[in-house]
């Protein structure tokens, strides 16, 4: 049975079949049994390639990093991370630069997981739900490529290219046209600010990216 280490773009831990296509880490999230009993630590949240280098981490060692699984960028920053600085580095500098944009500054990466942390859920370490997300209110029409907001039945839904994707594991599904009016969004606002300026995310096939 697959761990409990893939993530949807609530940020919530899954067990599913599919990886995706990015791992990441927000801190070691198993006791010293190997059982999931932890959502976080601390605000390091980044999204980090599935290969670097000849580089190896066990999937639930206690003490170590627990690695986590994304189906793509987009429901990464949906569920509060940001590209890694190492083995993603023109990624994390161009979402660095995308965001110090609206700032006329650059911040720092102590910069960006202090504000992410801030905007994506309530205080805590212990196993948290959907119910925790910092969500907020904007104009769909407004919202740039790569944002996901709560769509029908409280699924996460990507935009698109003008187009609606239902979150899945496996994939996005596509769900019709976007329609104007305020909707709850899920990704937090600074990374939608990182989307807009330029940042570029990587988005899985089946929501008609190559």
């Amino acid at each position: 049975m697959p761990l409990a280490n893939r993530v949807d773009p609530y940020g919530d831990l899954n067990s599913a079949p599919s990886r995706g296509l990015f791992t990441g880490n927000r801190g070691c999230l198993v006791n010293e049994r190997g059982e999931f009993v932890r959502h976080h630590v601390g605000s390091l949240w980044i999204t980090c390639m599935l290969r670097f280098k000849d580089w190896r981490s066990p999937l639930r060692a206690p003490g170590h990093w627990t690695p986590l699984f994304f189906l793509n960028d987009a429901a990464a920053l949906a569920a509060g991370h940001r590209p890694c600085g190492l083995c993603r580095r023109f990624e994390y500098r161009s979402y660095r630069d995308a965001v110090g944009k609206s700032k006329n500054y650059s911040p720092s990466a102590s910069d960006l997981n202090r504000i992410l942390a801030g905007e994506r859920l309530a205080r805590g370490r212990g196993m948290k739900r959907a119910a925790d997300r910092r969500l907020w209110p904007a104009d769909a029409d407004s919202l740039p490529s790569g944002t996901v907001i709560v769509g029908n039945d409280s699924v996460p839904t990507l935009l698109n290219d003008g187009n609606l994707y239902k979150f899945s594991f496996g994939g996005w599904i596509e769900d019709g046209p976007i329609s104007n009016g305020v909707v709850d969004v899920i990704t937090p606002p600074t990374s939608v600010v990182a989307l807009r300026n330029g940042f570029r995310p990587v988005i899985h096939k089946s929501a008609g990216s190559p």
